[in-house]
């Protein structure tokens, strides 16, 4: 048993939005440098998409899987005992084995679980060392994969996740910059609306599923008002004029 007072490491990875390419040399020596893997799902039988990208990189056997509530929003209490639960599974793995990494997609400092597991691994473990990779997000491979530009010279860039509703999205929308929208495929009525109210719907693009099988890519002037992927990404470009350098 390791020392936890000198030894043990918890490690959140970030392992990008879900093509296994995207991560990083340095995410993948953090995975495999640890001696256990966690990943988090909803359900102890379902393969999430942080364990698929983690098993290019890792064996099966050092992967284990905590159970999160990851979608619960309306149901406070269930989601702090989930995390309870978590934090002290993660404690335990702590006390028998010297460093831990915890998988997230995207990145592990950007809405990410391994968020509250540090918090909770803080009180429960006070002495281990809490680190971070930084991963790709889904921002930048949307981006990448749509010709969409994020920013250019003095543009501000806001980020929304549209769990906290549609209205919030509708504010940053009529402000400057580059809008992204987190999380908006069960909403997406509410955001192809707040894209029209606001003017910004013609630039738009969003896309889920980036580098996997279903990977969807498409003009925001599409949405219909069908519910999409939970995991779905905006991105509604700032106005600009079309001369080089405009925004310098």
């Amino acid at each position: 048993m390791p020392d936890v007072m000198s030894s043990s490491r918890l490690v959140g990875v970030g392992v990008g939005p879900g093509d296994p390419e995207l991560v990083t040399v340095k995410g993948v020596n953090a995975l495999r440098a640890a001696d256990v893997v966690v990943v988090p799902v909803m359900d102890t039988g379902e393969r999430g998409r942080a364990e698929a990208t983690v098993l290019h990189y890792v064996p099966q056997e050092k992967v284990l899987r905590i159970v999160f509530a990851l979608n619960e929003r309306s149901d406070h209490s269930r989601r702090e005992a989930a995390w309870d639960a978590a934090g002290e599974r993660v404690a335990e793995l702590l006390r028998v084995h010297g460093s831990v990494a915890f998988a997230t997609i995207g990145d592990p400092n950007v809405y990410s679980t391994f968020t509250y597991l540090a918090h909770t691994i803080g009180e429960l473990v006070p002495d281990v060392v809490v680190e971070t990779v930084p991963g790709i997000t889904a921002m930048q491979d949307l981006a990448a994969r749509s010709g969409a530009v994020l920013t250019e010279g003095t543009e501000p860039l806001t980020l929304v996740p549209v769990t906290a509703g549609a209205a919030v999205l509708k504010d940053a929308l009529a402000g400057p910059g580059t809008v992204v929208a987190y999380k908006f495929g069960r909403q997406a009525a509410e955001v192809a609306e707040a894209l029209r109210e606001t003017g910004r719907i013609e630039d738009a693009v969003w896309g889920s599923a980036l580098g996997l099988d279903g990977e969807s890519i498409r003009s925001a002037a599409e949405l219909d008002g069908a519910p999409l992927p939970y995991l779905s990404t905006l991105i509604a470009p700032a106005r600009r004029d079309g001369t080089r350098g405009g925004k310098l």
